[in-house]
């Protein structure tokens, strides 16, 4: 904080005879004086501030250990016995989800498009609000970055800019304070305060360097100065300007020249005006050179006051100026929030509140902020002051339900988000939300208002949870006839029929989840209810392979706790062990079995069954689960190794790697933040930044990261997240030459062969691409001589280039005997047989992992091929309707062009830009298919 503004509030002095009130004002008869009440006003700031202080721990959230846990040991490992279908059902989705999703994105696709440069940013906040239930974080990410890109006025910068800085998870990196920014327009803190349009200078360098206080000392001089008249106040006379004085407002004019006793006299008494000496002569000062920079900060506070008294606009708005940019913590805010509402500072709250969001979570457990965010008085009063918005409580509803599902304060900033949820869409997911949280807090009563709520509003996915709520108050049949209603009446989804299997029984209940798998097997609850179901009737292998099926492809921490259930009731503790490890990395502080064991508790009772391994074990154990791409059996290893040495980074980084491959994104980048913060040296540290910012979209941010690591020392992860980061564009060949160099180098520098295999695969891919079919082979060999098993499938390609199909095939027969994780490689080997064996080995891709799209792209050409138009359409369709992919889109898009369905394509051609608004191919195909209706 300034010194002077400090000490000056400690003092209590600063403001004296301002026009403010006290926070909590009594109702004394007769009225304190001004300066009274400016007194009382600022010691409830400072005794607020001192009692609240100790609640700005940065400690993270973590649950207190289940008293359970002592009923857990050895001779008793499942004291609450197996799991129970009775007591399994789906979690809801508190994302807005839709049964016509392609439509949907097509209309926001179209809105944005047809949007005023006033409207945009909410356009893409609404296409936000549709990629957070999806499974890809990059397109909300993508779509916030553009929300924030076309932001005009200052309070949805600020709370984007912090949104943004929030997805990255900086308030965890050691060293890091609430106002740094990555240097860019985009997330910059001081950029945020500035008001405009300016959608093409976001990604520009920040603008942090250009805020200077400097004052020309002889355009203040007040030697040569005509003064005319002058103010009095007690004792003391301040000379002025007339004119200069009357130009600041349209009050003072008519004072002074509004034919009034004060425009007679040359001498004005300016006493009871609550402003002291030293502020006058800053009003006369300003009067003439317009600026307030060379005035103490209470000096500016005084000014302000005077500004609102005297409707002073240009005043007012240079002290606002000059008062924002004065606060960079979270002492400064707490302060001077109170102050901004009370006069109505715009700037200053802004700063204030991007102050508290750069600040999240841990300024949302102080209740002051709590306070000024959420009750009824501090939302009136951010509302008068103009910061108050649907953008701001969506932003603090997702951190607050993320946090504590249950705590009052989320249902505070959810109650928040309701009242200003305005668009149709705003109202959908607000009340939706709303509901959800009710539910988990088992207020069901609540929970069915909201989500009927929501439903009114259209959200048809909310009468889930009205069914829910029916249930859980004891109405199964009324639940069951809301979702049948539901199905009867419009498409079918899987989440449709999973709903309603909860109010059924026997056969019928099966049938559901069945049918629920079937047109959406994402999901995960029906391959628990399927493995429960085996677990009752004591079959245990096949429980435990009904669970693997979903696991190859989505690993989540609820299917592992059950596998691990299982493995213990099978006595398989290794196997046990090995789920647990994984699922704890995915969440440090998962509670087992109903929520009553800690899964860490678990770990130590498993780990005296299990044969002992040192870190020379683990660290063999760790390459045979590389090269076999047992990517869940790798985690587990590295989570062993780090029990046993936390502070190593180089293994974080390795666990994030792994969380990537398996599409874990949250996680992995909890992985890189602790390697980063646990880096022993700065080349190391750079590092793990740019990964951090890499994975976050900012490429160039970065490449350089990687260049500034470099400089300080030579070593194998910064040249090679430079040449990754540089590869991740389309390579012309000098560019090409370029990666090649820099991969090179890496594997000159010392690092472990898991590493080295990657480099040497990666490098085979540069070379594949130049046409150096020998040198890319050489790499593939050389990266398999040190168990990089997926170099099977680069070299399987140098083969196919050569045009030697029997070995490319050969190949990839050696990869997916290998892998256990291997749907990649049926794909893969489907391009190097004949039409019917490839039939075969991509049904086998869509057996193990349905969430690859190349099976269904070519099932459906080879249908077009036969003119089976119809029948290409609902291959695509069905994959289309759990997984809104860009290339399934774009292909259908291209069917339907050719078969004249102008209106299915054009749609189909919108929701696939509204995913990558920059796809050429699509571009090209929607100008041509809309060119007849033009």
């Amino acid at each position: 904080m300034h010194p002077n503004l400090f000490t000056t509030m400690r003092t209590l002095k600063f403001i004296e005879g301002c026009k403010a009130t006290a926070l909590n004002p009594p109702p004394p008869p007769p009225p304190p004086s001004t300066t009274e009440r400016a007194g009382e006003k600022l010691f409830q700031h400072l005794h607020d501030h001192l009692r609240v202080n100790s609640f700005r721990s940065k400690s993270t959230r973590t649950h207190p250990p289940p008293n359970q846990n002592a009923a857990v040991s050895k001779n008793s490992l499942l004291p609450y016995g197996l799991p129970n279908t009775d007591l399994l059902e789906p979690q809801i989705d508190p994302s807005l989800k839709f049964v016509d999703l392609i439509d949907k994105l097509a209309e926001v696709y179209r809105r944005i498009e047809n949007s005023s440069q006033f409207e945009k940013a909410e356009a893409f906040l609404e296409q936000c609000a549709i990629f957070r239930g999806l499974l890809d974080p990059k397109l909300f990410r993508r779509s916030l970055r553009s929300a924030r890109q076309h932001a005009v006025n200052v309070h949805t910068k600020v709370v984007l800019a912090s949104w943004l800085r929030y997805e990255r998870r900086e308030d965890e990196l050691i060293g890091t304070t609430s106002m740094d920014c990555c240097g860019r327009n985009l997330e910059c803190p001081k950029a945020s305060l500035v008001s405009g349009y300016d959608p093409e200078r976001v990604y520009d360098p920040c603008i942090c360097s250009g805020y200077n206080a400097d004052v020309d000392v002889e355009e203040c001089s007040t030697s040569e100065v005509d003064y005319d008249m002058s103010f009095c106040i007690g004792d003391e006379e301040v000379p002025c300007v007339r004119c200069k004085i009357a130009s600041l407002s349209i009050p003072f004019k008519a004072m002074l020249y509004g034919g009034f006793r004060e425009t007679k006299r040359n001498t004005i008494n300016f006493t009871r005006n609550g402003i002291s000496v030293e502020g006058m002569r800053a009003v006369e000062m300003f009067s003439r050179v317009r600026k307030v920079e060379m005035f103490p900060p209470n000096v500016v506070l005084e000014l302000l006051t005077l500004a609102n008294q005297f409707c002073c606009d240009e005043l007012k708005a240079a002290c606002d100026v000059f008062l924002a940019r004065l606060v960079s913590n979270f002492d400064d805010a707490v302060l001077l929030i109170e102050y901004g509402l009370e006069e109505a500072a715009y700037l200053l709250v802004a700063a204030c509140l991007q102050v508290f969001l750069r600040e999240l979570p841990n300024s949302m457990r102080n209740p002051n902020v709590v306070k000024i965010l959420c009750s009824v008085e501090g939302r009136e009063r951010l509302a008068l002051v103009g910061h108050a918005s649907f953008t701001l409580y969506l932003f603090l509803s997702q951190i607050a339900m993320e946090d504590d599902m249950n705590s009052n304060t989320t249902v505070m900033v959810l109650e928040c988000l309701v009242e200003h949820a305005v668009e149709t869409w705003q109202r959908q997911l607000a009340c939706h939300q709303l509901g959800v949280v009710m539910l988990e807090r088992k207020e069901y009563k609540d929970a069915q208002r909201w989500f009927n709520s929501a439903a009114k509003a259209g959200h048809v996915y909310s009468l889930v949870g009205v069914a829910r709520s029916k249930f859980k108050l004891g109405h199964r049949y009324s639940a069951y006839k809301t979702m049948n209603s539901l199905i009867s009446g419009c498409s079918a989804t899987g989440w449709m029929y999973q709903e309603r299997s909860l109010y059924r029984i026997g056969e019928e209940k099966v049938l559901d989840i069945d049918i629920a798998t079937d047109l959406d097997p994402t999901l995960t609850f029906p391959y628990k209810f399927r493995a429960v179901s085996l677990v009752e009737e004591s079959q245990f292998g096949a429980a435990v392979a009904e669970l693997n099926k979903i696991l190859r492809f989505k690993v989540s921490p609820d299917c592992l706790e059950m596998r691990a259930w299982i493995s213990i009731a099978m006595k398989n503790f290794e196997g046990a062990l090995k789920d647990i490890r994984a699922l704890l990395t995915l969440e440090p502080n998962f509670l087992m079995f109903n929520k009553k064991i800690h899964g860490d508790h678990m770990v130590e009772l498993l780990r005296s069954l299990v044969q002992r391994r040192n870190q020379a074990d683990c660290w063999m154990q760790l390459y045979d689960r590389w090269s076999s791409v047992d990517d869940i059996g790798s985690l587990a290893v590295v989570h062993h190794m780090l029990a046993n040495d936390p502070g190593k980074s180089l293994l974080r980084f390795r666990q994030s790697l792994l969380l990537l491959r398996l599409n874990c994104q949250k996680a992995a980048m909890r992985s890189l933040r602790l390697a980063r913060n646990h880096s022993k040296s700065e080349h190391e540290r750079l590092v793990y930044e740019g990964w951090i910012l890499y994975d976050t979209g900012h490429r160039e941010e970065a490449l350089a990261k990687a260049e500034e690591s470099v400089s300080i020392q030579r070593s194998f992860e910064a040249y090679f997240l430079k040449a990754y980061a540089l590869a991740d564009s389309t390579l012309d060949p000098e560019s090409s030459k370029y990666v090649i160099q820099l991969l090179e180098e890496a594997l000159r520098c010392p690092s472990d062969g898991l590493r080295k295999g990657q480099a040497l695969n990666n490098l085979g891919s540069v070379y594949v691409d130049c046409g150096k079919l020998d040198l890319a082979a050489d790499c593939y060999k050389n990266a398999l001589t040190i168990k990089h098993t997926r170099a099977h499938q680069g070299l399987a390609r140098v083969y196919h280039l050569k045009s030697q199909r029997k070995d490319a095939y050969n190949e990839m027969t050696k990869l997916i005997e290998k892998a256990q994780n291997n749907a990649s490689a049926f794909e893969k080997r489907s391009e190097y047989c004949d039409r019917e064996v490839a039939q075969r080995d991509l049904v086998m891709a869509t057996q193990l992992d349905p969430l690859r799209t190349y099976p269904y792209r070519y099932r459906a050409a080879v249908l077009m091929d036969d003119h089976k138009e119809i029948e290409a359409i609902e291959e695509l369709s069905k994959a289309i309707a759990f997984k809104p992919d860009l290339q399934l889109l774009h292909l259908r898009a291209a069917f339907f062009a050719s078969m004249r369905e102008t209106t299915d394509a054009i749609r189909d051609c919108e929701a696939a830009l509204s995913i990558d608004p920059c796809h050429k191919d699509t571009i090209n195909l929607y100008h041509k298919v809309r060119e007849p209706q033009a």
